[in-house]
């Protein structure tokens, strides 16, 4: 449900709850099928770790690799998957989720090669550097470098200066903080023209709901969050994590381009998308804010109907901002 505190930041609408009786009853099937499964320890093993970045987010086996995708090294040694259609009027620079420790520029084939020709988009997924072994600021030093390689070459090898970014869960906080890093570090405002933000994390030290949202066993919980946290930022204390280098939430947000952020209504990161969309107006940028009835953290993993209607709206979101 929504938090209080959430309620009176920002109004907004509900969207597709005449999908709702879907989306719950799916969400009941994933509960009690987590249920079933061995209970994590408070750090996953090598093995668990492994057996997370070897197969699909949210599924049980390796994701589809298309011929369409090329693994490039560009400025810095940062490892980024490049797929390019026929037609390019733009370039996306997408971000994966995965708790910063698992999930891989090559994914998410399918739906980046679905979205890259429906919005004619040049696609740039950074396969960039995971905790535990590359902790906080490896992952966002490789995003940052990728965005700056795009700053100076896009034109060249895609033919287009047209540049978008964006991410699912800590791939959209990635994005946030790669816009912040632009801005900040090298005076780039105004290059990339959107961001397209999928139920990301933008307060490290925990939004009520966050918080609030308990041990439910969906496919994100106030536990897992925590511990994601401790394997990205580790040694770090809640005021640490407060420092808008880390939670965005934080940041000044002034420069930033419009953005279409969503979440759904049973995803523990509710508050850090309303509270971020927020703050995004408030700073004078566009914020399109989608809230999705019933839609659990990850929701675009899954085949439901809810899904099909979030990749268009993303598509129709990129292809014409």
């Amino acid at each position: 449900m929504l938090s209080r505190a959430a309620a009176t930041v920002v109004c907004m609408t509900i969207t597709d709850e005449d999908c709702l009786s879907e989306t719950l009853a799916f969400n009941e099937q994933f509960e009690a099928a987590a249920a079933t499964r061995p209970a994590r320890g408070r750090a996953p093993s090598a093995a668990a770790l492994a057996l997370l970045r070897r197969n699909r987010l949210g599924g049980d086996a390796p994701p589809a690799r298309l011929p369409h995708g090329q693994d490039r090294v560009v400025e810095g040694g940062v490892k980024v998957r490049v797929l390019v259609p026929d037609h390019v009027d733009g370039v996306y620079l997408h971000i994966h989720g995965g708790g910063w420790a698992f999930g891989s520029a090559d994914g998410q084939d399918e739906r980046l090669w679905r979205l890259a020709e429906q919005a004619r988009l040049a696609v740039v997924s950074v396969d960039y550097r995971l905790a535990p072994e590359h902790p906080f600021p490896a992952g966002p030093d490789d995003c940052e470098a990728a965005a700056r390689w795009l700053v100076k070459y896009a034109a060249a090898e895609f033919g287009t200066e047209r540049l978008l970014i964006g991410g699912e869960s800590a791939g959209a906080h990635l994005s946030v903080v790669t816009l912040l890093r632009l801005r900040d570090r090298h005076g780039i405002t105004g290059l990339f023209r959107a961001a397209h933000l999928l139920f990301g994390p933008y307060d490290l030290s925990m939004t009520p709901s966050q918080r609030g949202f308990g041990p439910r066993q969906l496919l994100s919980n106030t536990d897992t969050i925590r511990r994601s946290y401790e394997l990205f930022t580790p040694g770090m204390g809640e005021e640490q994590r407060r420092s808008p280098e880390i939670s965005p939430l934080y940041a000044d947000l002034a420069g930033l381009p419009p953005a279409r952020i969503v979440v759904g209504t049973e995803d523990p990161l509710l508050d850090d998308s309303l509270f971020l969309a927020r703050r995004w107006q408030a700073a004078g940028a566009l914020a399109q804010l989608g809230v999705v009835a019933g839609a659990m953290h990850g929701f675009t993993l899954f085949p439901l109907t809810i899904t099909e209607r979030e990749l268009r709206r993303e598509r129709d979101f990129l292809a014409s901002v």
